[in-house]
């Protein structure tokens, strides 16, 4: 049977694209270049599969940076509660954290694929594995789409690709070539939601050591460009955790993070109490007034060491010199970032198919008639905790709905 649409990439947003296509009665190729369909979203929340967030829909697009305008009318067109409602209806519920992160209920990515490919199934899609897309061609009013094996054609065609991050999984930046081929705009790619190497890194004796709601801030040419709060995470090589994987989005090479590992104090609020407390206790060891903040132990001497203070230097000769190098290393410790974790261990992709030459309420190019796109190879990344999956299916459901819109299906 001659598909009316072709889909490239059997990822969460090509499958989803594919369901609701379908369901309008359009017939629909998915093209996947791997043995299997899925191989990112086996893998999404560490295999657990962190679907979406359980919070108010109209505040997603807070949580995709200067793209949230772009991303609204998708999640607008299929919120949160309605992807839930879709895998609750096919038998897979739903659990929520304390955090709002919303996973099913058997934490396993596979039971997602499942539904997915069932559902696929149900409504008569043909998915063809291992058959890696090699080139598109627009040609009158329809697409030929060429393989390593065949050649397809269809009225209309939808990149869903996925980004360039985890290429162990395939996705190796085809989308942006693809839509490149046609003539759309393709921005400069990144890797996004990874973790920041610092070299050398004074820390990495400390690896494992979590903070909670760490305040950092983010510095360029000797100005501040943003300030963060969320959790950080101290590696062999540098930083992460949820609150550095989220600011890494707008963090380049050579800019300067500076941790705050005194709480939500401000400098000059900590600089008065460490002040009065030195003036206090002359007796104390310096390490011990430190000890009254939420610094770890081991931390806490490194931060002496690191600021030039012996370990039993008391207040009574706590020098101004000695006091404002630890002042500065408590609230405002400044670390060069050396480089992003590569594209291997970037959660995301930032950068891609530009949104100025996408059609934010139908998904299709500007530039090509009957060209779609949905999921990651779009520039639009969002922070951790389910919202790029949600950012996938949105966008994937309404690539279907602008499909059944150009084909005159009305859906069923």
């Amino acid at each position: 049977m001659v598909p009316d649409t072709i889909i490239i990439g059997a990822g969460p947003a090509g499958l989803f694209c594919a369901i609701h296509a379908a369901t309008a009665g359009c017939h629909v190729l998915v093209l996947e270049k791997n043995e299997e369909p899925g191989a990112k979203l086996l893998l999404a929340g560490t295999g657990q599969c962190n679907l979406t967030h359980d919070g108010d829909i109209r505040k997603f697009a807070l949580r995709y940076g200067d793209h949230g305008k772009f991303i609204r009318p998708a999640l607008m067109s299929f919120p949160n509660k309605n992807l839930m409602d879709f895998f609750h209806k096919r038998g897979l519920a739903m659990v929520t954290e304390e955090n709002g992160k919303v996973f099913p209920v058997t934490r396993k990515s596979s039971d997602v694929l499942a539904v997915l490919l069932a559902e696929c199934m149900k409504q008569g899609v043909t998915i063809r594995c291992n058959e890696p897309v090699t080139g598109i061609v627009r040609a009158g009013d329809s697409f030929t789409v060429t393989t390593v094996s065949a050649s397809y054609q269809a009225g209309t065609v939808v990149i869903t690709t996925g980004g360039a991050s985890y290429p162990q999984c395939g996705t190796t930046g085809d989308g942006y070539r693809l839509a490149g081929s046609l003539g759309q705009p393709v921005t400069e790619i990144a890797p996004a939601l990874a973790p920041l190497l610092i070299r050398p890194f004074p820390f990495a004796s400390l690896s494992g050591i979590s903070f909670e709601g760490m305040h950092f801030s983010v510095w360029r040419g000797g100005k501040k460009v943003s300030d963060y709060t969320g959790d950080v995470l101290f590696t062999h090589l540098g930083l992460s955790g949820p609150g550095i994987l989220d600011a890494s989005r707008g963090i380049m090479p050579g800019d300067i993070v500076r941790l705050s590992f005194a709480g939500p104090m401000r400098r000059d609020e900590f600089t008065t109490e460490l002040i009065q407390r030195a003036a206090e206790n002359p007796g104390w060891q310096i390490g011990t007034i430190l000890a009254k903040y939420p610094i770890p132990e081991r931390l806490n001497r490194k931060l002496l060491q690191l600021s030039g203070i012996p370990d039993d230097l008391t207040c009574a000769h706590f020098s101004a010199e000695k006091r404002s190098a630890l002042i500065a290393n408590c609230t405002e410790f400044p670390l060069v970032v050396t480089a992003l974790g590569e594209f291997k261990i970037a959660m995301a992709t930032r950068g891609g198919v530009a949104l100025d030459g996408v059609n934010s309420k139908t998904m299709e190019s500007k530039i090509v008639p009957g060209l779609f796109f949905a999921g990651e190879v779009l520039d639009i990344d969002g922070d951790t905790g389910g919202y790029n999956l949600q950012a996938a299916f949105s966008t994937g459901y309404l690539a279907a709905e602008g499909i059944r819109k150009r084909q005159g299906h009305t859906g069923s």
